[in-house]
């Protein structure tokens, strides 16, 4: 049984917790389609608008190998040309290859340029 001076010193901390764990916010997602699950993290503090320091993880549910990579949110800019508006989704690059998880749930993976991969998923917080 917990006493009362042990009990009064756990809500003291109780604040100090909180903030700290607010603090150190990172927003998390999950994208699952047919043949990837990929984790995207957002190493942003809370409300930003745009993150360049945004974690990939996938991992391909066919071979099972997977991939880690960094990249940043992509926005669709608002008519003055510079201040981001619209949320398009996260970009990351691993040398030739560009990947794509779009807000509403596709992952595209380009070569060059050219479309090599896409598939549709389910976007989880």
């Amino acid at each position: 049984m917990l006493n009362y001076k042990k009990f009064v010193g756990l809500l003291a901390t109780l604040p100090i917790v909180i903030l700290s764990l607010w603090s150190g916010v990172t927003l998390a997602e999950t994208l699952k389609t047919k043949s990837f699950n990929i984790k995207i993290t957002r190493n942003c503090s809370e409300g930003s608008v745009t993150c360049d320091h945004v974690t990939y993880y996938g991992r391909n549910l066919k071979t099972g190998s997977s991939i880690r990579l960094t990249g940043k949110t992509i926005h669709r800019t608002c008519a003055d040309g510079v201040t981001p508006c619209r949320f398009l989704g996260y970009e990351f690059r691993n040398q030739q290859y560009l990947y794509r998880v779009t807000e509403d749930g596709r992952l595209q993976v380009y070569q060059g340029g050219k479309l090599i991969l896409e598939e549709q998923g389910v976007m989880a917080s």
